[in-house]
């Protein structure tokens, strides 16, 4: 996993400064390549993983000369594809230049053959035409900048496009969508003014100032409008031996690899994958996070499924002193708001691993939305379709009479498309493709990032996403339950008597310590966010009032209260960033 970059039809002065501003995403080696011509360059910030040696440095060359890539990710049966493309001609043992050797055997339609987590840049030196990709569910980041002249920055992250130049202005519609309706990472529209995201599945090409873009994947063209008519048995074989490989695939790496866990059931199938895959003498190292608070902690039920193993575990610990400068120094490696303190919590368990030396961890994002886990699809089951986008938040998610009427026009209508002729699959799907993975995987890219760690998704391998999306409800949940099918393989491999934490979001005291030790600090940043926007977007006096009624208990939901804050937090930043240079 690294950090790339590339300029195209512009000036390529900057390209050092982004490579510098990305650094904490591939501290092991910087990479430049320019191209004779002088209308483009690819920069590279590299983690190594696979092939440490100088031979898997980037941006690397395919042996003829004609592409460059520079690539951010993994391909996990980077193996069985150097297989199948024996005949090119390799100096390395990295997963990066089968990408070259398969794009130049395949072309574009290489895609469909990678199984991993990738945004990928390659230049065409031969035809001067860049192509660019990100992967099925975008679990790695590709952002850019189209000028006004045909020339295209692109970069991992929004604060290497502002070190080339582009200015740091907020983007009005953006936050109207954030702040009226909690919506972020659900389409193009970044909180940067002029900076968009690639879509996950998408892909570009771009030539001559022009720039093309194309869906080259969507979860909705794979899956068939029946559902599968085979037995549970054969399903359950199916998806246990796609569960087997797609744990095995991520466990390929030539540095340390741990594991982040939880106490429920999705933590507890992945650890026991690993014990059926290495044996239960497995000493892979486990991360955990916990806030000392038992009303959060699942603690207890992570050291009960640690108690007859051998895998060392590491507590991250959050605490109310730790929150202030973390949630400073994450905003900046965010670039956008993030999920408040469970993502604050979830950083500290890389910064542990950093410390300890292991480079690559797994955790076990996915399975709510692919087997309808969350508590509120088996209401839509039940008929009822008005579900929140917001986990967590069932009442008035948005205190929408604390905005300028103005502002909140701004925010563009919640509108997702409904592709399957049943409710169930149409909420998951936009849980997927638009609401909760697209917010998640930002933020848990970012928060590895920020400690020069990798993380892996198995359960995002899109073989079982694609293989649990096709199953009928009544196989998704029971009456008292979601997973219903999940819960049957994992008996496989969980012990039996093995209790588990009960099902909920990801939570932290959030709530008691904005009341508590946090109040000072929240209220400063609601004070900063309101001296800015406090006549242009935000109501102020109603904003104090509802920030004095949630003091008082008035209101358990913090969601908004976080809101303001991240307000408050990204206007200090942006501010820190309006100096950076103007060579657009």
């Amino acid at each position: 996993m690294c950090g790339i970059l590339g300029l195209f039809g512009r000036n390529t002065d900057s390209l050092d400064a982004m490579i510098a501003r990305q650094n904490h995403r591939g501290p092991d080696a910087n990479g430049r390549y320019r191209d004779p011509s002088g209308i483009a360059a690819l920069g590279h910030n590299r983690l190594s993983i696979i092939d440490l040696s100088d031979a898997g440095r980037q941006p690397m060359c395919s042996f003829d000369g004609r592409y460059w890539i520079s690539f951010n990710g993994e391909i996990y049966n980077y193996i069985e594809l150097r297989q199948q493309l024996a005949d090119y001609p390799y100096q390395s043992q990295s997963d990066t230049e089968v990408i070259l050797a398969a794009f130049q055997k395949w072309g574009q339609a290489c895609l469909d053959r990678f199984i991993g987590m990738f945004a990928i840049l390659i230049w065409d030196q031969r035809d001067q035409k860049l192509f660019a990709a990100r992967d099925r569910f975008g679990v790695k980041p590709l952002y850019y900048h189209c000028d006004g002249d045909g020339g295209l920055s692109v970069a991992s992250e929004i604060k290497a496009l502002h070190e080339a130049g582009v200015e740091a202005e907020p983007d009005s519609v953006a936050w109207a969508a954030y702040l009226a309706d909690g919506l972020c990472d659900h389409s193009q529209r970044t909180f940067w003014q002029d900076i968009r995201a690639l879509q996950p599945g998408h892909c570009f090409s771009w030539s001559d100032g022009k720039m093309q873009i194309r869906k080259w994947y969507d979860l909705a063209d794979r899956i068939e409008q029946q559902y599968d008519s085979r037995s549970e048995d054969e399903v359950c074989e199916e998806y246990f031996a796609l569960l087997k490989q797609s744990v095995q695939l991520r466990f390929r790496s030539d540095v340390p690899v741990g594991v982040n866990l939880s106490g429920g059931l999705d933590s507890s199938l992945l650890l026991g994958l690993i014990h059926e895959l290495q044996g239960t003498d497995s000493e892979v190292r486990v991360f955990t996070f916990a806030t000392d608070d038992p009303a959060y902690d699942e603690l207890p039920w992570v050291r009960q499924m640690l108690a007859q193993t051998r895998h060392p575990l590491t507590v991250g610990l959050l605490m109310p002193e730790d929150v202030r400068p973390l949630a400073e120094r994450m905003t900046v490696f965010q670039d956008e708001p993030f999920g408040g303190l469970p993502t604050l919590a979830y950083a500290k368990l890389f910064e542990k691993a950093r410390e300890l030396g292991v480079i690559v961890l797994l955790d076990g994002q996915g399975m709510d939305e692919a087997w309808a886990g969350y508590d509120y699809y088996g209401k839509v089951i039940s008929g009822n379709k008005s579900v929140p986008t917001v986990q967590g938040t069932n009442d008035l998610i948005m205190q929408a009479d604390c905005l300028i009427p103005e502002f909140r026009d701004l925010a563009p209508p919640v509108h997702t498309p409904e592709v399957f002729p049943d409710a169930l699959r149409c909420v998951q799907y936009r849980d997927a493709r638009y609401t909760k993975l697209p917010r998640a995987l930002r933020f848990n890219d970012r928060i590895s990032m920020a400690s020069s760690t990798e993380l892996r998704e198995p359960f995002l391998d899109h073989r079982l996403f694609e293989l649990a999306f096709s199953q009928s409800p009544d196989r998704k949940r029971s009456a008292a339950s979601g997973k219903r099918l999940l819960r049957k393989i994992a008996k496989r491999v969980i012990p039996d008597g093995l209790r588990q934490g009960p099902k909920r979001p990801v939570q932290t005291p959030q709530r008691e310590w904005l009341r508590g030790p946090l109040r000072d600090w929240a209220s400063g940043c609601i004070e900063t966010a309101l001296d800015e926007y406090g006549d242009r977007w935000l109501d102020a006096p109603r904003v104090r009032s509802r920030w004095s009624e949630f003091q008082q208990g008035a209101s358990d939901n913090s969601f908004f209260v976080w809101q303001w804050i991240s307000l408050g937090l990204g206007h200090a930043l942006a501010r820190s960033r309006s100096h950076v240079g103007s060579n657009v």
